[in-house]
């Protein structure tokens, strides 16, 4: 038997750029992604998003919007998870290099998705349009995407 773990994911947004990190460790070491993780106990997946973010990057995002939910499969479904994205435009904080995230700006048509998940270039797009998803992406043994599907939904609960 497998387990979805839940994960968050933070996607901070100003005027017409998007704030990535490079993951230094860990798994998805050496992507572009936004900010995020998994849940500690007690704790609702807007608070682990929070949590995460300020450990990630040194900031509180303040106002945000949940536009997504992701199922991610992978062989042998120990690694499988539930992602939900929230995008963010009003924090507090100036974001800041740490050991897991060295962040940087880019323009929404300079994203560098050749050294993202493959998964992104299907889904960031939309969401960064303004659409709210449900998606689900299977992988295979070396992170490789081999099937990608997304429903446009008219609310993210």
């Amino acid at each position: 038997m497998t387990t979805t773990h839940l994960r968050t994911l933070v996607l901070l947004l100003k005027d017409d750029q998007i704030l990535l990190a490079r993951k230094k460790r860990g798994f998805g070491e050496g992507y572009w992604n936004g900010y995020g993780g998994k849940l500690e106990s007690g704790e609702t997946i807007e608070q682990a998003m929070v949590r995460e973010c300020q450990e990630e990057s040194g900031v509180t995002p303040l106002q945000f919007e949940k536009v997504a939910i992701h199922d991610f499969r992978f062989p042998g479904g120990e690694l499988d998870m539930q992602g939900h994205v929230y995008v963010c435009r009003e924090w507090e904080g100036t974001p800041v290099e740490t050991e897991e995230m060295a962040p940087q700006w880019f323009a929404l048509n300079d994203i560098p998705y050749v050294q993202m998940w493959q998964d992104d270039i299907f889904w960031l797009p939309a969401v960064l349009q303004g659409k709210k998803l449900l998606g689900q992406f299977v992988f295979d043994v070396n992170d490789t995407l081999l099937s990608a599907e997304l429903e446009v939904v008219a609310e993210v609960i």
